[in-house]
């Protein structure tokens, strides 16, 4: 008796905050198999995800151009991402840029954790984020900018764009210390991409030989491919942001999954009433729409929330298409657009029949977040502009 009393009592003295010993962080085997699958998903949406989608969308003698931009400034992104850009993006530091403890992945052990998973996988897979960034960047600028100009900007533009968002969102910066919210890269990845697709658009002007030929998709199967790629290396792309496999990366699955149905019909039933009948080219735009609206709240919303956001981007997109534009400009307005709205949609209804991941008065903690996601979406505008100019790329 005496002895269980005893075992009784220190087990009880175990348990005292004080008393008790934090366990060491201990390498998950299933969470590091997860996140290698979804860093090769995210990886596969580059190439040949986007290269596929965007080739299918302009004129067929450019294609070639098109591929080749997308698998060279990959390895070019991937080369800076080692070098400097995960050091400055996920280093500790300022509110803008971290430091340069990792330049090279210096002074990161083999075995080092981020959370129950090792740290090198962390960096292939934010790297791959940076990477299908500037592929939705290319895919803009499609026979608008020279090879030789693409690389310019992209070594610019992951130094003074892509790095200091980056780390103000996910590196602990000054939006994240203000409360932003960016599950899986609604402003880091799409807003950032579709701003400086857009800025860069309108500052080299029209495309070559706009106005004196037809600029019709010259593929669509190709289209309907790239975007089948798409679709599922998203999984990767948001369920791989909940950094573990658990409640939360199957809750992002499932929001993914309704969102982009959701967005499908939306955008095809509006396309239907608007135009008279719908299309392959609109359902893969409403897919896409869908996709791009749900990523930065897939895992702090339900599916409910999910629901409204995929048909409110689906609708959106469908009767607000100018028929005036070229497509690869509008996708990036979809970007845009989709992706600012969800930042409203994300601080606007944290309620308890949308939100799963938010705790606290959910209500006023999400009107809390429309400041820092605002400012954070309308900063990128001017931001671009100004780097694009004092660039002079719009000139080459």
């Amino acid at each position: 008796m005496k002895i269980a009393t005893m075992k009784t009592g220190l087990g009880s003295l175990a348990l005292l905050p004080g008393l008790a010993m934090a366990a060491p962080a201990v390498a998950d085997k299933a969470d590091n198999a997860f996140m290698m699958i979804c860093t090769a998903l995210v990886l596969f949406m580059t190439i040949p995800g986007i290269a596929l989608f965007y080739g299918g969308l302009i004129r067929g003698k450019n294609v070639l151009s098109m591929l080749t931009q997308v698998i060279v400034t990959f390895g070019l992104v991937c080369v800076l991402w080692v070098v400097y850009g995960y050091t400055l993006a996920f280093g500790t530091g300022g509110s803008f840029f971290g430091s340069f403890d990792w330049v090279l992945l210096k002074n990161i052990e083999l075995k080092a954790l981020m959370g129950t998973f090792y740290q090198y996988i962390h960096v292939a897979f934010q790297g791959s984020f940076a990477c299908i960034t500037v592929g939705l960047i290319v895919g803009a600028l499609a026979e608008r900018i020279r090879f030789s100009a693409v690389l310019i900007f992209v070594v610019v533009w992951m130094t003074l764009s892509y790095v200091p968002i980056a780390h103000m969102v996910w590196g602990g910066g000054l939006l994240a210390t203000h409360g932003a919210l960016d599950f899986a890269g609604g402003t880091v990845v799409h807003i950032n991409a579709a701003v400086a697709g857009l800025v860069g658009a309108y500052m080299m002007g029209k495309r070559v030989g706009f106005g004196k030929e037809a600029f019709k998709p010259h593929n669509l199967p190709m289209v309907f491919t790239g975007t089948a790629i798409l679709y599922v290396g998203w999984f990767g792309f948001n369920a791989g942001s909940a950094s573990a496999a658990n409640e939360i990366a199957a809750l992002a699955f499932v929001n993914t999954v309704v969102a982009t149905a959701a967005a499908i019909l939306a955008w095809t039933f509006g396309e239907w009433a608007t135009r008279g009948k719908p299309s392959l080219l609109g359902a893969c735009s409403g897919a896409i729409a869908g996709l791009v609206g749900v990523t930065p709240a897939c895992g702090y919303i339900g599916v409910g929330g999910s629901l409204i956001v995929g048909i409110a981007s689906g609708l959106a997109g469908s009767v607000g298409r100018n028929g005036s534009q070229t497509l690869v400009a509008w996708l990036m307005t979809v970007r845009c657009v989709r992706r600012t709205r969800c930042l409203r949609y994300r601080g606007l209804y944290p309620d308890r029949y949308l939100c799963r991941n938010l705790s606290g008065r959910r209500w006023l903690r999400g009107r809390r977040h429309h400041g820092p996601s605002a400012a954070g979406a309308a900063g990128k505008y001017r931001h671009h502009y100004r780097l694009v100019r004092h660039c002079g790329l719009h000139r080459l």
